[in-house]
């Protein structure tokens, strides 16, 4: 908000911490992982400095990208919905990054939500109009101050949607009302379905209060998501303050273009994981500082693999039996200390640990112990969410079992069901689950 750094001083005894999570529709991709990793270490670091935290993030479990993808696969909503958060925790799993304490989902949030709408409309900052509700972003005299967008230029610049009755073009949708065929709920303006903004504002209040101490998400949603999210939860609060520090990762981009669902440019979590590891997709997030861009390549991945192998061989080593090593354990935790108080500088942070590594293989040549290095290695690469002891080496495996995957599906369309049967059959003895689905053949370790 300020655009400047500012020490963090929490509001409490308690960091309230809130992340806008996914919207279940579709596999998640690289992107998503760059900004949970990232968050993933916000909280790590906190609580590391000896912060109590309470970590909230959500599911936007019904949108209209979910309704069009249930239509299209011919399955109720919260079954698209379910599919994809199951498979997004899995994939958080297998990038170790530590759960939020509280996934609040927005269609489990209905009356809190028609709680918060009912109370805008009261108080004159929001109207109702033809089934539908409205916010009116004259209302709030300080609207744009996150994004330093103008109301006079976004209303020149807004369209209107055929049906919708606003007073302003600038102003934004509370509640929708219900259409044919797509899900809903009552409400005292009738049946529909919440907005977007609105979800978050409700969530967040209800679970960490009126102030969080910190919001993360990506650049992308500054707006107008969390202008949205300020104007309504402040109007809502009485003007008490939304959030004291906001936190936005950088985009992930494809060929300088945002990686997105909506582009069709995307890696999933699931292929990253299976090619890269956990820890070589954390490396190569961690290379780059939170705020800015980070361009996918292959190259750039393959890096961040062969540096998470690096660290963890030195973590791993079996040392000398001759004296200590005169590794200046001390001062590598300053120097790491000193990195992420830097506005979570994890670049630095890294450097500092690959420096640590080489003083820990130098000394395991000259026939030192290496124990205690290893042990500061081992909690800092902790603080970073590394854990230094993936099996990365059977992610090499992942060609073969494509391969694999191809000749069985080559197999079934000859009508040679009985040799694709014995293919799945040798993978399942092997660990290897097969699961078929619209999308095609994918694969998962049992």
């Amino acid at each position: 908000m300020t655009r400047r750094l500012e020490e963090f001083t929490p509001s409490g005894d308690e960091v309230k911490i809130y992340v806008c999570g996914i919207t279940p529709y579709d596999h998640s991709h690289l992107g998503h992982a760059m900004s949970y990793i990232i968050f993933d270490v916000v909280r790590r670091y906190l609580e590391f400095r000896g912060h109590r935290v309470k970590h909230v993030q959500n599911y936007t479990d019904i949108d209209d990208r979910i309704i069009m993808r249930a239509n299209s696969l011919g399955q109720p909503f919260d079954q698209v919905a379910a599919t994809y958060i199951e498979e997004y925790e899995q994939e958080m799993r297998q990038l170790n990054i530590t759960p939020a304490h509280i996934f609040p989902r927005a269609t489990h949030e209905i009356p809190t939500i028609i709680e918060m709408t009912a109370r805008l409309i009261e108080k004159g900052n929001a109207y109702q109009a033809n089934g539908d509700v409205y916010f009116r972003v004259r209302s709030k005299s300080d609207y744009g101050k996150l994004s330093g967008r103008d109301v006079d230029e976004l209303k020149a610049g807004a369209r209107v949607e055929p049906g919708e009755q606003k007073e302003d073009p600038a102003d934004f949708a509370l509640w929708k009302g219900a259409k044919p065929g797509e899900p809903s709920w009552d409400s005292p303006w009738g049946n529909g379905r919440p907005g977007w903004h609105i979800e978050c504002s409700a969530m967040s209040y209800r679970y960490l209060g009126a102030t969080l101490d910190i919001h993360g998400g990506g650049q992308d949603l500054i707006f107008p998501h969390h202008e949205n999210e300020i104007a309504q939860s402040e109007a809502y609060s009485g003007e008490q303050p939304f959030v004291r520090y906001w936190l936005h990762n950088g985009w992930l981009t494809f060929a300088e273009e945002k990686m997105s669902k909506s582009l069709g440019n995307i890696i999933t979590i699931r292929e990253g994981l299976e090619k890269y590891g956990s820890d070589g997709l954390r490396a190569f997030v961690l290379t780059s500082h939170y705020r800015a861009p980070l361009s996918y390549s292959e190259e750039a991945l393959e890096s961040g693999k062969r540096a998470a192998g690096r660290l963890r061989l030195a973590a791993t080593l079996p040392g000398g039996d001759g004296p200590p090593a005169d590794v200046p354990v001390e001062t590598y935790r300053e120097r790491f200390l000193a990195a992420m108080d830097d506005d979570l500088n994890t670049a630095a942070a890294l450097a500092a640990l690959f420096d640590l590594a080489r003083d820990i293989n130098r000394s395991r040549d000259e026939g030192r112990r290496i124990e205690e290095a290893q042990s500061l290695l081992h909690e800092l690469s902790g603080v970073l969410g590394l854990t230094l002891h993936e099996t990365e080496d059977a992610m090499g495996a992942a060609p073969f079992i494509d391969l694999l995957i191809e000749l069985r599906n080559d197999l079934r369309d000859a009508k040679q069901f009985e040799l694709a049967d014995r293919v799945r059959s040798r993978l399942a003895e092997a660990g290897i689950t097969l699961e078929d689905g619209p999308d095609g053949t994918r694969w998962r370790r049992a």
